[in-house]
């Protein structure tokens, strides 16, 4: 087991006779192996971990929030109250819910989320090609 530190682990299996390699397949999703390849090369011998560069921290922040909306989906939570603890806003009565912009964003982020769930997740490993 490896400690990439973050409470992350990493198991690598290896033979004691020979060196471990890597088989990194030269398709058109060889670039980002590769990147991950590197980063992995650099946690087994201790070095600086480069960033993953796959999302951007605002990508990130947002699939924070898809998850944290459907978790509270799934424990009962209103859209109502997901908005009050992901965006800071205020109770509001059924009128003033219907128009705030806090009930598009939470709509938004559930069926984001729910797009995830149903596979898109996939596309979060994937680096961003340029055409």
């Amino acid at each position: 087991m490896l400690d990439l530190g973050n409470d992350e682990r990493l198991q690598v299996l290896a033979t004691v006779a020979a060196p471990t390699a890597a088989v990194i397949p030269l398709d058109r999703d060889g670039f980002g192996r590769l990147e991950a390849l590197h980063r992995l090369l650099s946690a087994i011998h201790r070095r600086a971990i480069p960033l993953d560069t796959r999302l951007t921290s605002q990508q990130r922040a947002r699939a924070k929030r898809m998850l944290r909306a459907v978790d509270g989906i799934r424990d009962g939570a209103t859209q109502q109250d997901i908005a009050q603890i992901l965006f800071q806003t205020d109770s509001m009565d059924r009128a003033g819910w219907q128009d705030a912009s806090a009930r598009h964003a939470i709509k938004s982020l559930l069926r984001d989320a729910r797009a995830l769930i149903s596979g898109g997740y996939l596309r979060l490993l994937r680096h961003r090609r340029r055409s």
